[in-house]
């Protein structure tokens, strides 16, 4: 049995791509479920593009609560814009699964860019991109009601990791209430109320442990309403 996939964030394919026919200038590491990447405050020149498995990361407030950031799959990145900097690290990375992968290291890179600018182009492009999703997360944050929290996280992850029906957008990965929570910065009783308001006003169809977000009409519906790219995906709202 093939077992629930819970990612959130993923490089596009053409990225996935070079990064693995780079990887000579990683080294392949075996991360057992529960074991840390990277943990947060640390100062660390690595990075790691994941091949198989899923860790989360998060960060930790002063009272101890635990913030998700996103949960990563095969063929996402995490730990990089801190390894470029030189500074503490602000969130930790830790694996939900036994999972395998590919550290690269900050320093080794400099000189490969020199050579293979495209690596470069690519790493500024997914930095990129998480910040406009983690700028979106905040405005929706401190701006919009849990309700519109909740539903813009559904919607960013129907579009990232979602199959077109002729119902809507069907989520293709699983999500638990737990888990939007942690993420939408809301408790699991308030996204269960949530699910079931947007259920009742038809603006989520629940098909057992899947959500379905129907097609908006009122931007012509169908596949042509959602994103194409992983780009495109992390600007949804």
């Amino acid at each position: 049995m093939n077992e629930r996939r819970h990612e959130t964030w993923g490089l596009s394919p053409d990225d996935v791509a070079l990064w693995h026919r780079h990887d000579y200038l990683a080294d392949r590491l075996r991360i057992r479920k529960g074991n840390l990447l990277y943990g947060q405050g640390e100062v660390s020149p690595h990075f790691f593009l994941i091949v198989s498995g899923e860790v989360r990361v998060s960060c930790f407030e002063e009272n101890g609560q635990e913030i998700t950031i996103e949960v990563m799959g095969p063929n996402a990145l995490c730990g990089d814009a801190p390894a470029f900097d030189g500074l503490p690290r602000f969130s930790t990375a830790v694996a939900l699964r036994d999972s395998v992968v590919l550290r690269y290291d900050a320093r080794r890179l400099r000189d490969a860019f020199a050579t293979h600018p495209e690596l470069a182009l690519s790493l500024l492009r997914i930095v990129s991109i998480k910040q406009r999703v983690l700028a979106i997360r905040l405005e929706y944050a401190f701006s919009y009601p849990p309700e519109e929290r909740i539903f813009h996280l559904l919607r960013r992850v129907a579009a990232t990791f979602g199959t077109t029906t002729p119902e809507g957008r069907e989520i293709t990965v699983h999500l638990t209430h737990e888990q939007v929570g942690r993420m939408t910065g809301t408790s699991r009783v308030t996204v269960t109320r949530v699910i079931n308001r947007l259920r009742n006003r038809k603006q989520l169809i629940v098909r057992g442990q899947r959500f379905v977000i129907p097609h908006d009409d009122s931007s012509g519906g169908g596949a042509e309403a959602w994103p194409e790219t992983r780009a495109e995906a992390s600007n949804t709202r």
